[in-house]
């Protein structure tokens, strides 16, 4: 399985590497090292100055010096191996298995309710990010006091993404390594862990669920491998688990929503990396949403964003091409009762020729799955990894954009009680259309350049007056001889406020700029979240920031990039916020630090931050 996740996931690597029987260390040194370490390339040491070097020094230069863009896409364990491969010595061991000390002593019962933040969009099913005051438990006055309540390492990682749901007095959160934790709120402890074997993106959703004849609270959440789990919440024993795509290298980047006893969940992929070699059969995979039985994990319904791929002739390489493909399904999905339909946004093209339901909002029957309408923002957007490459052969024609969503819609109801759908798009413009009117338009704004890492990349918050939205623009510059990308100091970032009644801006509050920060970008890709009187958003330059919905003023600021001491005793590092952004409840807010990917800074931590630290 490794060897075929690394041919698609990585696209290089002869049949001949990946058939033979060959140690770890060395199938992931041939498929990502080799090309450059072989080749006698300027400032990329050969094997045998290589296996000068200590285990423990490789690695360090591969999660924290300068590979780290080259390995974002490894698992620990094949760092790990490649560093034992190389230096041909052993490294000492990982466990992720907690320390009896970091273990609750006492076994506490679980009870969901109280102060909550659940799943990606934090109260309700509208995807606000928006936490009232009675929940949030902190005020926008106190927001400058704030400071560390405890902070918790996840052991071996180098990007920390999962964000945390809060209700019961329990944090559930995933890791990179597939380690799912239920902490407690106050302390950090660690009431119970689960090994789910897969990276863990999503954030976690928990519900009441009937199973095998017993009310239980679930918590339910996806991985890297298309797999989706119901644990028990308070024990964490696992109810069941279902593979919702065979597709080789899909996965569950978005969180899944529960409602009235299912759980709906959008499917995405890495193929669009994978065509980057001009020996892959590009592309077959189409997203899709899925809705599961909560109790028991069957399927309800599946619905597919376009019609199954059919042969479409040869690339320059002479490999079978293949279309239409891709429409992946990033957002998390909102709930409307009123209308019983399911809401989110959609992907790009893959391959030619484009679909109708790329790059669009698209409505669903919450019990059939059924499309009931569709509303596509950018049309014949076909793209794929090749087009940034030296080598475009399976680059699309059009070689479109790449301005696919993967913001969250959020349902607003305004004053006057006209409801709006609005999510930021790759593109820079922030859509607000009419849900019953079928996608009907109603304001576009654009604040953002816009490009394959531009725009609003993860999401908004709104507190009904105002949406509030982060800007990334981050301009990727090509790793010589390498697949990989670093993001320009000099680029990016912003934090605008827009008025939800016509898209007029209220304010803008533009980045800070990076200094001398090694792996630095002002962009702020990170889904941004909100309390009365303030909107959190942080950036890559490992800072979060609390800024003033009046103005846009930046009343806090916390620097990530550190090393802090944890309550699991796992050394932990700070850096680059990205992804899921702050979640808040009962006086503390949870951020994730760490994020390699697009040149950003490696890390492993989540903190808690509350008024003076208590």
């Amino acid at each position: 399985m490794l060897k075929r996740l690394l041919a698609v996931v990585v696209g290089i690597g002869s049949a001949a590497a990946m058939a033979a029987d060959v140690e770890p260390g060395q199938l992931v040194y041939d498929a990502t090292c080799a090309v450059c370490h072989n080749a006698g390339l300027d400032r990329a040491p050969n094997r045998e100055t290589l296996a000068l070097f200590g285990p423990e020094q490789i690695l360090s230069t591969i999660e924290r010096g300068s590979m780290v863009s080259m390995a974002v896409m490894l698992t620990t364990e094949q760092r790990r191996d490649v560093s034992e491969y190389l230096s041909r010595k052993r490294l000492g061991s990982l466990s992720r298995t907690p320390p009896e000390s970091a273990m609750c002593k006492a076994n506490e019962s679980f009870k969901p309710g109280g102060p909550t933040w659940q799943g990606w969009g934090g109260v309700g099913l509208s995807n606000t990010r928006f936490q009232t005051a009675d929940v949030a438990g902190i005020k926008a006055a106190d927001v400058p006091r704030l400071k560390v309540k405890w902070a918790f390492g996840f052991p071996g990682d180098i990007k920390a993404f999962s964000p945390p749901t809060i209700t019961g007095g329990r944090v559930f959160t995933g890791s990179q390594g597939g380690m799912v934790y239920s902490l407690d709120e106050q302390t950090g402890c660690v009431h119970w862990y689960y090994d789910a074997g897969a990276w863990v993106r999503s954030a976690m959703h928990v519900g009441e669920v009937e199973h095998k004849g017993q009310r239980i609270d679930a918590v339910f959440f996806g991985d890297g491998t298309a797999r989706v789990y119901a644990l028990n919440a308070a024990t964490g024993e696992e109810l069941w688990q279902t593979k919702v795509e065979d597709f080789p290298v899909a996965h569950l980047s978005g969180s899944p929503t529960f409602y009235n006893g299912k759980l709906y969940v959008p499917v995405s992929s890495n193929e669009e990396g994978a065509a980057g070699s001009a020996s892959y059969e590009c592309c077959r995979f189409r997203g899709s949403v899925v809705a599961l039985d909560g109790g028991t994990g069957e399927i309800v319904w599946k619905t597919y964003m376009l019609d199954e791929p059919r042969p479409t002739g040869r690339n320059a390489a002479g490999t079978q091409t293949w279309g239409p493909s891709g429409s992946p399904v990033w957002s998390s999905p909102a709930v409307d009762p009123q209308a019983n339909a399911l809401y989110f946004t959609t992907g790009n093209n893959y391959t030619e020729p484009a679909s109708a339901m790329s790059d669009s909002f698209v409505a669903l029957d919450l019990d059939t799955g059924k499309v009931l309408w569709s509303k596509q923002m950018t049309t014949n957007d076909a793209w794929n990894a090749a087009c940034r490459l030296d080598d475009k052969t399976n680059c699309p024609p059009s070689n479109s954009p790449d301005f696919d969503f993967s913001a969250s819609p959020i349902i607003v109801t305004l004053a006057d009680g006209k409801r709006l759908l609005v999510a930021g798009q790759k593109s820079g413009v922030v859509h607000a259309i009419d849900p019953d009117r079928k996608g009907e338009i109603v304001w576009q704004t654009r604040i953002a350049k816009g490009g394959t890492m531009g725009g609003v990349q993860w999401g908004s918050t709104t507190d009904g007056v105002n949406v509030y939205t982060s800007v990334s623009d981050i301009l990727r510059i090509p790793v010589k001889h390498a697949w990989a990308t670093e993001a320009d100091p000099k680029v990016g970032g912003g934090v605008y406020a827009l008025r939800l009644t016509d898209g007029k801006q209220v304010w803008y509050t533009p980045p800070a700029p990076c200094g001398e920060r090694q792996r630095c970008s002002p962009a702020q890709p990170g889904a941004a979240t909100g309390l009365p009187g303030i909107v959190f958003a942080g950036s890559m330059d490992g800072i979060l920031r609390a800024y003033s919905t009046v103005d846009g003023k930046v009343v806090f600021e916390f620097d990530t990039v550190r090393s802090f001491d944890t309550v699991n005793g796992v050394p932990a590092q700070g850096g680059t916020m990205d992804g899921g952004g702050p979640t808040i409840a009962n006086g503390t807010i949870y951020v994730n630090s760490g994020y390699p990917n697009g040149g950003g800074m490696p890390g492993n931590v989540l903190i808690a931050l509350s008024v003076d630290g208590k």
